[in-house]
This record gives structure tokens, sequence and C-alpha cells, in this order.
């Protein structure tokens, strides 16, 4: 038997509580004040499902490609295929947990290709644009 101190809003209540087989096993009955009652168990928790794979992510980056930093949503494409960026130029603005996110060219270059969309999610590590 235990005896245990519990506060409930502010009331002190002190409680006997029997655990019964294993240790590790939940509380089955408590006694209060001299009286022996079930206690609730909670029923044991389900694992979480697995997340659903998100949909239309971007490919996989390759060579000259710029890689996403995070999983997000783009919120704007800040360049059109043709122009020349120099290193550092804002080129995306990605939004994950309603923080917007910018994403700057690695190096210098021409636009050659454009991976995504407005409002397009993408995947951590994914194809933004290309760069020659």
């Amino acid at each position: 038997m235990k005896h245990l101190r519990i506060t409930i809003e502010g009331k002190t209540y002190d409680v006997d509580v029997e655990i019964l087989g294993e240790e590790n096993e939940p509380v089955k009955r408590s006694s209060t004040q001299g009286r022996s009652r079930p206690a609730a168990v909670a029923a044991p928790v389900a694992a979480a499902p697995a997340a659903p794979a998100p949909a239309a992510g971007s490919a996989p980056a390759a060579a000259g490609d710029v890689p996403s930093p995070l999983s997000g949503k783009v919120v704007s494409v800040d360049v059109k295929v043709g122009d020349s960026v120099a290193a550092g130029d804002q080129v995306v603005t990605l939004e994950a947990m309603k923080m917007n996110t910018i994403v700057s060219a690695p190096t210098s270059g021409t636009v050659t290709a454009i991976h995504v969309s407005d409002g397009q999610s993408v995947d951590e590590g994914g194809a933004l644009l290309t760069l020659s």
C-alpha cells in the first residue's frame, strides 16, 4: 500500500493506493478516507498514424540545382528563366510553420529552369530551380 497526498484545485486529499500485480501495471483499486473503490485506468494509447507522404513534392536536387533548405510551401519564385543572379541574390521565398524563409542563390549564374511554382509544397532538399 502506498500513501499519497494529492492536491486538486487547492483541496488536499490523503490517498492510500494498493498496487496489484506487476509494479509497472496500472493501479486497479485505490482507497480514500477508508473506502476502497476502483481506480480509473487509462486505456493504452495507440501509436499515432504515420504522416501521409507529401503531395506534389519537388524532385531531389541535382548538380546546378538550388535545393530547398526545408519542407514547406512556395510563397514566391523571385526570378524567371534567363535571369542572371549573383551569389546571395534572393531567388525563392518559402513558408513553413507561418514563417517565411528566403532562399538565396548559392553561386552566380543564369536561371535555366524553374522546378516549382507559387503555392506548391516542396520537400527539404528538393530542387527549386537550376543555375548554369
